[in-house]
């Protein structure tokens, strides 16, 4: 199953050539979850050869501009190209009520209905389940309230050993019973252990989105062992009193946060604008977490 991230913007605060703001999209079994919504982020889906109509589920972690500001236009562009289907947004709650006001004195009545989920950033719960993933908040500590994403895909079906199966000559109609790990009885009397005709499915892989927020180990639990972590790196750690000011991380800091709680790959992101070059960035981070990787726009990423 196809399960990845492709950044379309890496920038805070303010775009930068090159940069946007941020946002990502993520790729479970050809399902797109939108990861915020910074300025721009419908033309960077088009640059990266994107369809805006294959969104179904969008995700905005807080109220900042950098991270939704690209939202009013890029619902406007579905509504005009057509769209029809229901789109699910999991947000602030004082979002809607930006929305309904930009909509209200624009005249503009969508041909589509948004179901709007509240978000609680007091709290970490699930908030989305399907049969592809399940999403979890993860409560940051920011200037405003903040969460992050914890995206975890859900455990497959059992394989089956389809030679041995036929070798002897098991009935095609109990091929799903085996798959959920079930023992069947045959008609003949045969008794058929599913271990011995299949195979355990891969282990669930997990994506962590931290977006804004400064060190804090309240949510280290959360992100413990995640197979991707994707952590904010606003400055160089010699801007720490500046990072602790606007509760932002440092690329070291977020190498010691993955260091710490075991995960296997780092991307590091949300970069000021104060950086024309980022290999200063990276190597910060990649001295305390070997395994780190810049969130460059354009760039895929499997989890």
């Amino acid at each position: 199953m196809k399960f990845e991230v492709t950044i379309l913007g890496s920038a805070s605060a303010t775009p930068v050539y090159n940069r946007n703001p941020t946002a990502q999209l993520l790729n479970c079994n050809e399902r797109h979850y939108l990861i915020d919504c910074g300025e721009g982020t419908q033309q960077q889906l088009i640059k990266y050869g994107f369809k805006a109509a294959k969104i179904d589920y969008i995700f905005i972690s807080h109220l900042h501009g950098d991270h939704f500001f690209g939202l009013v236009g890029l619902l406007s562009s579905l509504h005009l190209n057509g769209r029809t289907k229901p789109l699910q947004l999991f947000a602030p709650p004082a979002l809607k009520e930006i929305i309904d006001l930009q909509f209200l004195h624009s005249d503009t009545r969508l041909r589509y209905e948004i179901d709007f989920h509240p978000i609680d950033a007091t709290k970490s719960e699930v908030i989305f389940k399907n049969n592809d993933v399940s999403v979890e908040t993860i409560v940051l500590n920011h200037r405003i309230p903040c969460t992050g994403f914890k995206f975890t895909e859900k455990k497959r079906l059992r394989k089956l050993v389809v030679e041995k199966l036929e070798q002897d000559a098991v009935p095609v109609t109990y091929y799903p019973m085996l798959k959920r790990g079930l023992d069947i009885d045959l008609p003949d009397g045969r008794h058929i252990n599913y271990l011995d005709y299949t195979t355990d499915s891969a282990v669930p892989k997990v994506y962590c989105y931290c977006s804004d927020t400064m060190y804090d180990e309240s949510y280290f639990g959360q992100i413990e062992k995640a197979d991707t972590l994707y952590h904010e790196a606003t400055f160089l750690h010699e801007m720490l009193d500046r990072a602790n000011e606007t509760h932002h991380t440092t690329a070291q800091q977020a190498a010691e946060i993955a260091k710490k709680v075991g995960v296997k790959k780092l991307l590091i992101g949300h970069f000021s604008s104060r950086y024309k070059t980022l290999e200063a960035l990276l190597d910060e981070a990649k001295n305390g977490f070997e395994n780190t990787q810049l969130a460059i726009e354009g760039k895929t990423f499997e989890i």
